[in-house]
């Protein structure tokens, strides 16, 4: 990915993005004990643009390289009786969302705040699970002279 796409990517997410970060009790099924299911605290991490324009998500998914990519259901209509427009979703889950953020970093503004809690939260795992793709966000500030 060039800097140009990922400047573009972040504006495009700043406008129509979100990020979602959630910790929560959660029931972790198929396990051996007498209940079946044994409880977790974890973490959920998702980001998304939605938007009616397919072409431009479609590009988004294939310069990123990770994420899904589906149509999203709109129920109902307009106040006037027209129907809405037909949207659609890409969608990026925990790692992919930690690999996303660190190439937006630069270049975001309004989700800031929330890509650093996204990339903060990774940066204190063990990043051997990342098979190698990922540098340290301290070695890409360096880097890039961000410091």
């Amino acid at each position: 990915m060039t800097s140009e796409e990922a400047a573009y990517i972040a504006g495009l997410f700043d406008g129509e993005g979100s990020i979602n970060i959630k910790r929560g009790i959660e029931k972790k099924k198929k396990h051996k004990n007498k209940l079946g299911y044994r409880l977790s605290n974890s973490m959920r991490i998702s980001m998304e643009i939605t938007m009616t324009d397919k072409s431009v998500l479609i590009w988004v998914h294939e310069v990123l390289g990770v994420g899904t990519l589906k149509p999203k259901t709109v129920r109902g209509t307009r106040k006037d009786g027209t129907p809405y427009l037909k949207q659609y979703k890409w969608r990026c889950v925990f790692r992919d969302a930690y690999l996303v953020s660190c190439a937006l970093f630069p270049y975001a503004h309004v989700k800031l705040d929330k890509i650093q809690k996204v990339i903060d939260y990774y940066a204190s795992r063990d990043l051997k699970v990342f098979n190698n793709k990922v540098v340290s966000l301290d070695e890409y500030k360096e880097s890039m002279n961000l410091e």
